[in-house]
């Protein structure tokens, strides 16, 4: 299986040979959901939760007597019913264990994934990437037009400070490396820029 590598303006530069083992391989698709899965339950902070009337500060005294008012009874200004009151069915975040999944199954996992991209047509390799200011934004914008793509997840071997900037502020591009790849991204990704140098780390880490 051959791959056409593009320069960076998008002419054509020369083929690569993906390797069988890493890019053509049958799909498991329970095998995926279950990295899928692993992934999303694992990047959970836990941090994020409401109050129910009993964590809210304050409201200790009755707000008035129980009679003679001509109001409502209330018992707490915590009430939630009132405005700055807790949350009448709070939810709250228990502490949950990781799931894992280890390394064999991982591997198999994201050679399935980048078999499923190559067989359909979403891979696309550059030699090289390069930005000379990391503030230019519309660099990176000219490299996707350049390649002919609107929107693209940009995977590359290493991390770049100059690309991780200039991209940052774009919604129709994410970059990630190898290491910290997202397996729900990639997988819905129109389509997913890889250079050289990425091909081949891929190759010699899931192989």
């Amino acid at each position: 299986m051959e791959l056409e590598v593009l320069n960076q303006n998008g002419s054509g530069d020369s083929k690569v040979s993906l390797a069988e083992s890493v890019f053509n391989q049958e799909f498991n698709q329970d095998l995926v959901h279950q990295l899928v899965n692993t992934y999303i339950h694992n990047s959970h902070q836990r941090t994020k939760g409401q109050k129910n009337r009993s964590a809210v500060r304050g409201g200790g005294k009755k707000p008035w007597k129980q009679k003679g008012t001509g109001r409502a009874r209330a018992g707490t200004i915590r009430s939630p019913i009132w405005r700055g009151g807790g949350m009448t069915f709070a939810h709250t975040y228990s502490d949950i264990k990781p799931k894992k999944i280890n390394k064999k199954m991982y591997r198999s996992a994201m050679r399935s994934i980048w078999s499923k991209l190559a067989e359909e047509n979403k891979l696309v390799a550059v030699n090289d990437l390069k930005i000379d200011e990391p503030v230019k934004s519309s660099q990176v914008k000219t490299i996707l037009s350049d390649l002919g793509l609107n929107t693209a997840l940009i995977v590359l071997s290493s991390s770049n400070d100059n690309l991780n900037k200039a991209s940052k502020n774009l919604t129709q591009c994410k970059v990630q490396t190898i290491s910290s790849i997202d397996p729900s991204a990639l997988i819905q990704a129109e389509k997913v820029v890889v250079t050289s140098a990425t091909l081949e780390k891929l190759t010699e880490v899931l192989s």
